[in-house]
């Protein structure tokens, strides 16, 4: 019922965004987010493994996971984004099993991924969504697997609303998408450990990364449990 209040969530038409490809649109580029590579170049991931990417869109990072080694789940709820990431992939020759989806219907095994990827679905998400989201983090990551996150800064140059909770609801909006700051990250997902919350880069493009500094990037680890306690 909430969900059905708020204008982004009940009348945004995701098709028609990504159907004009040509859109001066930044994230449209074909590279992907320079503190993914950054993760894999510094070893904060390491290659192979079973990645979930949720909001893929055209799937640059999905591909980028795929030429690592990763066997590559990525959910979107655009049809014509899930079509452009299968062109992409097919031109890179990767394999990608791309699910058109809403994140919170996947049918997830316990502990099934290595790696949860975030590439800008978080802050589409409703304060009340919050809850639903990080258990499906908890659940859907192996003990010790990683969750990598990127999403606007609080009225950074790419949006990022500084309202408050009560007040999405108030005015029925998400105003674009919600902006955060570090403490907040961190109090959001306080369950799991902070290996580095830091703005992103600046990159010009045309590059082989994506990077604008209206986003936060942070990279969590999900804890083991200690059986023996």
């Amino acid at each position: 019922m909430l969900d059905s209040l708020l204008k982004e969530q009940s009348k945004f038409n995701w098709d028609a965004f990504y159907s004009e490809r040509e859109r001066p649109v930044p994230f449209f580029v074909n590279a992907p987010d320079e503190n993914l590579v950054h993760y894999f170049k510094n070893n904060l991931l390491s290659s192979a493994g079973k990645i979930l990417e949720l909001g893929c869109g055209p799937g640059r990072n999905a591909i980028y996971f795929a030429k690592q080694g990763f066997e590559v789940d990525a959910v979107d709820l655009s049809k014509e984004a899930l079509q452009w990431g299968s062109e992409r992939a097919k031109e890179q020759n990767v394999c990608i099993h791309f699910m058109y989806k809403n994140i919170f219907e996947l049918e997830i095994i316990d502990s099934d991924y290595d790696v949860i990827y975030d590439s800008g679905c978080f802050h589409h998400i409703a304060p009340h969504r919050r809850i639903d989201y990080v258990s499906l983090i908890q659940r859907a990551l192996k003990p010790g697997g990683y969750f990598g996150l990127t999403c606007f800064v609080e009225n950074g140059p790419l949006g990022g609303s500084d309202i408050s909770d009560w007040e999405v609801y108030r005015q029925r909006s998400l105003k674009g998408g919600l902006g955060y700051t570090p403490e907040k990250l961190e109090t959001i997902f306080k369950d799991l450990q902070v290996i580095e919350i830091r703005k992103m880069k600046d990159i010009e493009q045309p590059n082989e990364c994506f990077g604008s500094s209206g986003l936060w990037t942070a990279l969590f680890q999900k804890k083991n449990v200690n059986r023996n306690m």
